[in-house]
């Protein structure tokens, strides 16, 4: 059962990559904000998987602190688009 959660942490890590290009590149600054949420979500899944397969309850703790901080950054892109409109 380890090895299969291994290989789906693999998985979401692989599709984190592909989230940090859309970073790099992204046309527009909310396409860019959509991928740093999905590089948060993947990165606080695959901690949670390999909590799950290594039975390591420090890295539940990080996953949580990282989800605050994802949900932190998403407010203050919103903030920032709204002070931005003038509003």
């Amino acid at each position: 059962m380890a090895e299969f959660l291994l290989f789906m942490a693999a998985c979401v890590l692989l599709s984190v990559l592909c989230g940090l290009a859309r970073v790099l590149r992204g046309p527009k600054d909310a396409d860019r904000m959509m991928a740093v949420q999905l590089v948060g979500s993947g990165s606080i899944a695959a901690l949670l998987l390999l909590a799950s397969a290594l039975g390591d309850a420090a890295a539940v703790d990080v996953a949580l602190c990282l989800a605050l901080v994802a949900a932190f950054a998403a407010v203050a892109f919103a903030l920032g688009l709204r002070q931005g409109a003038g509003e």
